[in-house]
């Protein structure tokens, strides 16, 4: 059987900040849309907040005057909130409304390309990081894959999670691989709050040999916005967190287990540590001898050392299934001009990507 992973960075819709050329062109916004969304959750609005909140909304032309600018919406549904320029509201319960990023739509040359990788990985179980949600992720396996010659899923799973840019995590499988349980995290917390940007979902999977695969599918904080030091920390927790999932389920009797996803972060970085650091009994498929690369460490963007962000964490007795393992990096546009390494021919030009991220498969004796 094959296991595959994929951050396809949105199916059909997608947050129009996160498709600049650079994070840093959008992280302010971003920020400001995280203060709003946090600052409106207020029981009640004092001077301060208000003031704060007229400040962020007055550096987006059009959000003070009409409700909407280039990149964020303000959406009212009923009650008072701001009126001739000034916050009228005293308290959340004053109104129900909410602010959202404005969505555009992926390419359609793009959103086949992404059918095409997934036609290549011909995956048996296909973890799918960052799509919209479950009508989109079946809308992909029902029109797009088909569309471009590959085989459509039987399966399609996806839980909303805790992520307001609608990048979800998800996972596909085909008719002889069941989903026997599912089980989400989107509501885990520690002392600090709740751990996970998205979720870690797991996925109890019945293989055709009658073997249990259990699959934690996961996308970490990014990088992209809010200060490295926090950033640092939010990853720290939610590895901490994924190894005790872990650790627990081995200790029920499981025995195959994967982690899958975009963890953003590189192996030996401090925030991973508690899955990959010294004692781990978890090894990554481009760290298995079976793993056969293209050169390249890593897995975003142009796949240096420091763009390893994508992995398939396996549990020792999972590793010792591995038949062989590799990485499918036809969907990225590598370098200026798309040069660093193969790509799709249907990839005329940047945008007609299908991701940043490269694919990872393993082929299991399971």
């Amino acid at each position: 059987m094959r296991l595959a992973t994929f951050n396809v960075e949105n199916m059909f819709d997608r947050a129009s900040i996160m498709n600049l050329s650079t994070w840093k062109e959008g992280k302010k916004v971003l920020q400001d849309f995280s203060q709003l969304s946090n600052l409106i959750q207020k029981e009640q609005y004092l001077q301060p907040d208000k003031d704060k909140m007229l400040d962020i909304m007055n550096r987006h032309k059009g959000l003070l005057t009409s409700g909407e600018s280039k990149y964020i919406l303000l959406r009212k549904v009923r009650g008072r909130f701001l009126e001739r320029k000034k916050i009228v509201a005293n308290g959340r319960d004053d109104w129900i409304g909410w602010f959202d990023l404005k969505q555009e739509h992926v390419k359609e040359t793009a959103v086949e390309n992404t059918a095409r990788v997934a036609r290549e990985l011909n995956a048996d179980v296909f973890c799918v990081i960052e799509a919209e949600h479950r009508t989109a992720l079946n809308r992909f396996n029902d029109a797009v894959i088909p569309k471009v010659g590959g085989l459509k899923y039987s399966h399609v799973m996806l839980i909303d999670g805790n992520d307001d840019r609608g990048i979800d995590v998800g996972i596909m499988t085909r008719s002889s691989f069941n989903i026997q349980t599912i089980v989400s995290h989107v509501d885990d917390s520690d002392e600090q709050g709740r751990i996970f940007s998205r979720d870690c979902a797991e996925y109890e999977i019945l293989t055709p040999l009658g073997k249990t695969l259990l699959v934690l599918v996961n996308h970490f904080k990014s990088k992209g916005y809010g200060s490295r030091l926090d950033n640092d920390r939010k990853r720290r927790r939610q590895a901490e967190r994924v190894r005790r999932i872990y650790q627990d389920r081995i200790d029920s009797g499981l025995e195959f287990i994967a982690i899958a996803g975009d963890l953003n972060d590189i192996l030996d970085s401090g925030p991973l540590q508690p899955l990959l650091g010294e004692g781990s009994d978890l090894t990554d498929i481009m760290q298995h001898s079976r793993f056969v690369g293209d050169g390249r460490s890593g897995t975003h963007g142009h796949g240096n050392k420091g763009d390893k962000l994508d992995y398939i964490l396996m549990s020792p007795a999972l590793a010792s299934k591995v038949q062989e393992g590799g990485i499918e990096r036809r969907g990225v546009w590598g370098g200026v001009h798309g040069t660093l390494f193969p790509h799709f021919p249907e990839i005329k030009k940047k945008e007609d990507a299908a991701s940043d991220h490269a694919a990872l498969w393993v082929d299991l004796d399971l």
